[in-house]
């Protein structure tokens, strides 16, 4: 049987989106076994580092700052949408506060185990 998520409407993503001193700060929107979504704020100087993962979508919403994926590097801003195929490397470097939307599929649990 499909998890089904309720549906959410935020009316104002700034009085969601949280910022951290040590780093990325998400809030998890949605998380079925299918897709999870977050919004994420990252202060300006922070990184995530590079790293692989699912496919997915990043859409910003402040802010400006570098994306990289795999050997490509993009300036973002506002309205800025980066799409990322599977097993691409990617990571962000914030030049301002940051905040942006992922969706991505959600980690495995049984990923670990399957070895």
């Amino acid at each position: 049987m499909a998890t089904k998520a309720n549906p959410m409407m935020i009316a104002n993503w700034e009085d969601s989106v949280t910022f951290s001193d040590k780093g990325p700060s998400p809030t998890t929107l949605m998380e079925t076994p299918h897709l999870k979504a977050v919004l994420v704020g990252l202060r300006a100087d922070q990184a995530i580092p590079r790293h692989p993962s699912p496919e997915a979508i990043y859409h910003f919403l402040k802010g400006t700052g570098t994306m990289t994926v795999d050997d490509e590097s993009y300036t973002i801003g506002p309205g800025a949408t980066v799409v990322v195929p599977e097993g691409s490397e990617r990571g962000i470097t914030a030049d301002a506060d940051i905040v942006f939307i992922g969706t991505t599929l959600p980690a495995d649990p049984d990923a670990s185990h399957a070895k």
